[in-house]
């Protein structure tokens, strides 16, 4: 699904009416989109997916880096109306370098098939992009230094709904404060992004019974995606 582009030429090749408006009117400014952190923070000076890739491939701002075979910095459509995120790349995902293709990444991709999703059009990425040891959580400083990254990544990428896998997404995308099971299943909308909390694949693996809500809040995202979509 492509995104809605501005017009900029009329039909016989002159610059259409809102062009000339447009280029008289003051830039746009981005107001960050993580809670708590400062548009000076996102790599505002980054225009593109590959240029924010680049400057990923070199970071050693947390003590990840130094135990993890490689940066996981995300997978999928770069241009997609929909963007999930985890918590952090596991062992499968650091020796693949692609978030969610462990067992939890091979639930996930039936619950995105069982919700009508192609997982080649969604794009999916992860609070912080380095394995912790022992697949540990990330630490607050780790997600701290990352989140800069994940700021970036959803204002190239431009989605219309983010949705949070997890705790810890809901609490970095969300609130801070916020309990996933107190938060999951509600719409909250951020700079006209629809951003919705359901539980991680791997809690349902742990939990058999997170299965039933994360299905019902899956079928919430599919049916506020088609909707969105169906008006481009």
């Amino acid at each position: 699904m492509s995104k809605e582009q501005p017009r900029l030429f009329g039909e016989m090749g002159e610059l259409a009416p809102e062009a000339h408006q447009a280029a008289e009117l003051p830039k746009r400014t981005y107001a960050s989109f993580l809670p708590g952190l400062k548009v000076e923070d996102g790599y505002p000076q980054v225009q593109t997916y590959q240029e924010l890739l680049d400057i990923s491939g070199n970071c050693q701002k947390c003590r990840l880096r130094d135990t993890c075979r490689q940066i996981v910095f995300g997978d999928g459509n770069i241009d997609a109306d929909i963007l999930f995120i985890g918590e952090g790349p596991g062992k499968d995902e650091d020796e693949q370098g692609i978030p969610f293709v462990g067992r939890a990444g091979q639930l996930l991709n039936k619950i995105l098939e069982a919700a009508q999703f192609d997982r080649s059009e969604v794009f999916i990425t992860n609070v912080v992009k380095c394995r912790p040891p022992g697949n540990r959580l990330p630490n607050p400083d780790e997600v701290k230094e990352c989140r800069n990254y994940l700021e970036a990544q959803i204002r190239i990428i431009n989605p219309r709904i983010v949705v949070c896998l997890g705790a810890m997404a809901c609490q970095t995308v969300i609130d801070p404060k916020a309990k996933i099971s107190q938060t999951r299943g509600r719409w909250f909308t951020r700079n006209g992004i629809m951003i919705m909390a359901t539980y991680h694949p791997a809690a349902l693996l742990r939990n058999e019974q997170y299965k039933r809500p994360t299905w019902e809040d899956f079928k919430l995202i599919r049916d506020e995606y088609k909707k969105l979509t169906r008006s481009v």
